[in-house]
């Protein structure tokens, strides 16, 4: 036995009886979840895989949730008596565990802060109980691991399956986008419905191998939740023949909810076309390509550093790139070298007024900076060198601020400082950052700066971002 069937599902906690009642706006996904429900119920699982973003997460480890099981409620939804258990499969859960050691993903059930059941995962358990109660269950959350990271969860949990002789359904709960309407909770921004769009066609196609490879920072502009959730279940039908359906797509309060079935079809349900994991990598591989080919003098520089400083341990000089750009040799500037791994933040540091004797020696000294000294993240390894992304801004003079009015996290980068000598800063143009008050509040933050308490000033600042 393994994987009978697959479902993606999002979970709007107003569909839950005594959270919200009546509705309309939304009956199209709760009869699509009533019919998940029933498909559940026809195919007699053993156990049901639920990944949720509101699970334990963590930014570099895959959390499986320990023990015999859970019980949760809607009590913050204002619905209390709203209560759900579950029931674990602990020998899928510590067989599962086994296979990540072996395959060194990071994963497992260590680090538990909340047992209690999340609303992603209760919201599809009450669909699935209107029709079937006699089944296991066993829960897991996302993470900030790379897509290929999340693929490899889902293949174990199928082999798993197989290893164990279960009949296991999938389900992978997540919203699409929560910015599709001004009027909605999170605003709009025009990511969201394309966002949706390409999630949706993907569900209707069986095209899993886009949600790979959706671009990282597209999404978090977007403002998702569950693309991670369904590159697991992507995994965990791995090398599957499968009936892909959209069941239903609606969006009327501004955040997406699709509701999509993958079924196994053919004797063997073994499609070699679909082993997306090679696949991926390939891509990746073909990006970079690309990506590197196109790199300008400052980034192919920054590039040039850190490797060679990973490498030899040695430090370069710009007399080693004949024919840099004048510029880099004849201005001062302070810069910032980022670096992305997976479409995730690898390291990023920077300064912003000049401390080298021109543009080129400052963004040699931040790229190795960037990829060894900066404290959120461990030295970078040569291994990791070539799935690395560049990124080099530079600073133009910051200007005082005298109002918010004047500040625009798309064009502007913001400082804020006091007189004692504390500074954040935060760059323009981040994926995530859309106000201005977030854009404030994070360089504060990096600062150790109070906004509530501390007497401070505002600069801004403009970059040319070389990429």
């Amino acid at each position: 036995m393994s994987i009978v069937a697959a479902f993606a599902v999002p979970h709007p906690p107003l569909i839950i009886p005594g959270v919200g009642s009546g509705r309309e706006e939304i009956a199209a996904t709760v009869a699509a979840y009533d019919e998940m429900g029933r498909r559940v119920a026809e195919l007699a699982p053993d156990t049901v895989v639920i990944s949720s973003p509101h699970s334990v997460m963590y930014a570099d480890y895959i959390h499986i949730s320990p023990g015999r099981g859970a019980s949760g409620s809607f009590r913050q939804f204002g619905a209390p008596q709203a209560r759900y258990e579950a029931t674990y499969d602990q020998e899928f859960v510590h067989a599962l565990v086994r296979a990540c050691r072996r395959e060194s993903l990071s994963a497992g059930c260590k680090g538990e802060r909340d047992p209690s059941l999340d609303h992603g995962t209760m919201i599809p358990l009450h669909f699935i109980r209107r029709h079937i109660k006699d089944f296991e269950v066993v829960r897991m959350g996302i993470s900030g691991l790379s897509p290929a990271d999340h693929y490899r969860m889902g293949m174990l949990v199928q082999r798993v399956a197989k290893d164990l002789g279960r009949r296991v359904v999938y389900v992978a709960s997540g919203d699409l986008s929560h910015k599709l309407l001004e009027s909605g909770p999170y605003g709009f921004a025009p990511e969201g419905p394309q966002f949706d769009e390409k999630v949706t066609h993907a569900f209707s196609t069986g095209d899993l191998l886009s949600l790979l490879t959706m671009d990282r920072g597209f999404a978090e502009r977007a403002a998702e939740c569950g693309l991670r959730s369904f590159q697991i279940m992507a995994g965990a039908l791995d090398r599957t023949a499968i009936k892909p359906e959209l069941l239903s797509y609606e969006g009327p309060f501004g955040v997406g909810y699709g509701v999509a079935a993958f079924t196994p079809v053919g004797e063997e349900g073994m499609d070699e076309s679909r082993a997306l994991l090679e696949q991926y990598e390939a891509f990746c591989e073909a990006d970079l390509a690309r990506r590197k080919s196109k790199e300008d003098a400052y980034v192919s520089l920054a590039r040039f550093s850190l490797e060679t400083y990973v490498r030899e341990r040695r430090h370069v000089t710009p007399s080693e790139r004949p024919g840099l750009p004048t510029e880099l040799l004849s201005t001062r500037a302070g810069a910032f070298v980022s670096l992305k791994k997976d479409g995730e933040l690898r390291g990023c540091i920077g300064t912003i007024a000049p401390v080298q004797d021109n543009l080129a020696e400052e963004i040699c000294a931040n790229a190795i900076s960037a990829g060894e000294h900066d404290p959120r993240f461990p030295p970078v390894s040569a291994s990791e060198l070539g799935r690395l992304v560049y990124d080099v801004d530079v600073l133009g003079a910051p200007e005082p601020v005298e109002s918010m009015d004047q500040l625009d996290p798309k064009r502007y980068g913001v400082i804020v400082s006091c007189t004692d000598g504390r500074r954040g800063l935060l760059l323009p143009d981040l994926d995530g950052i859309d106000t201005v008050s977030e854009q404030i509040s994070i360089a504060a933050r990096k600062g150790g700066i109070d906004l509530c308490r501390d007497t401070y000033q505002l600069q801004r600042f403009e970059v040319v971002r070389h990429t």
